[in-house]
């Protein structure tokens, strides 16, 4: 069974880079995978940059938001910011020492992402 947090009755939300960067493969397994754990509900970053009003609510109405960033453009923060979210907690893949083009997709990358965002969603 996952660790849920119990800490209220509406959802974290995450939201992650997915792009063609090593580190938004990592972003987005790291998502994925916290997910599973029941840390968190993976939740879509495009519906929220085509202002989706259902996505928008939904996002409006989240406990806690955390915004996975794999490189330093910082698209997720961007994006979230532009929609008008400021209540979110950043992760940025650079800061764990992941660099862009440098940093394979694999167990021990991605697991020291959820580590980070672990510690980030604490309740």
């Amino acid at each position: 069974m996952a660790n849920e947090c119990a800490c209220s009755a509406a959802p974290k939300l995450i939201f992650s880079c997915s792009g063609a960067a090593d580190v938004g493969a990592i972003s987005d397994q790291a998502a994925r995978k916290l997910t599973r754990e029941g840390m968190g509900k993976m939740f879509c970053l495009a519906g929220v940059g085509g202002r989706v009003s259902g996505i928008m609510k939904s996002t409006e109405a989240a406990d806690g938001i955390l915004a996975i960033d794999g490189c330093g453009l910082d698209c997720v923060k961007k994006c979230l910011e532009q929609a008008g979210f400021t209540r979110f907690v950043h992760l940025q893949l650079a800061d764990l020492g992941l660099e862009k083009g440098k940093s394979p997709a694999d167990d021990e990358n991605v697991a020291k992402a959820c580590e980070a965002a672990r510690s980030k969603m604490a309740c």
